[in-house]
């Protein structure tokens, strides 16, 4: 259920709390409006920590990009907190368009990477990820287990593949060198993830 808070003591008050506690990890600010994100439960952080491991593992380390499991992503240097969102993984490539102000990155991410959660607005950001000039953008959807690909293409960000456990399609990223497809695990659909370098693979 969405809360509209409009008195200004209650409000900088609860942000006070979240922000003492920690709860306010991946809060944001949608073009002016504060938006309180559900804290992500176990495994939502097991996905990214595997997924950004994994793309630490191949990028990262070699110094073949940047590597961030969870950042501010916003389109302005200034006055950068009136408008900003918190992708799960983040992915920037030497050469790439965004800038690290410290606080936050500013423009176009590489890759990104989002893994839905109950009452989370994940596919309503990807206007925004557009606006940026995201070039490739992978949704985990938990609710429905599918995987989706997002690439820029005619101004925006464009879905070109989606993986599901009836239809387990192969989603090539032509942004970081790997292959993504959605399996049957035991306690849970699992992500397959590829090198398509070498061929090596994981599950998520």
């Amino acid at each position: 259920m969405a809360t509209l808070i409009t008195d200004p003591v209650w409000e900088e008050q609860l942000r006070l709390e979240r922000e003492q506690s920690g709860a306010d990890r991946y809060d944001e600010v949608w073009e002016g409006v504060y938006v309180m994100t559900p804290i992500a439960n176990d495994e939502h952080q097991q996905i990214v920590v595997r997924l950004a491991a994994i793309l630490q593992d191949i990028l990262g380390w070699p110094g073949l990009g940047e590597v961030r499991p969870g950042i501010n992503l916003s389109d302005r240097l200034d006055d950068w907190k009136s408008d900003y969102r918190a992708p799960d993984i983040a992915v920037f490539l030497p050469g790439g368009k965004a800038e690290n102000c410290g606080t936050h990155w500013r423009g176009a991410a590489d890759f990104l990477a989002e893994i839905t959660s109950a009452g989370d607005r994940t596919h309503e950001k990807i206007p925004f990820y557009s606006r940026l000039g995201v070039r490739e953008l992978l949704v985990v959807d938990r609710s429905t287990w599918t995987l989706e690909l997002y690439r820029w293409r005619a101004g925006g960000l464009k879905r070109v593949g989606k993986s599901s456990l009836d239809k387990p399609d192969l989603l090539r990223s032509k942004v970081v060198p790997l292959r993504f497809r959605l399996v049957a695990g035991a306690a849970r659909p699992n992500i397959e993830v590829t090198h398509a370098e070498s061929g090596r693979s994981w599950l998520v």
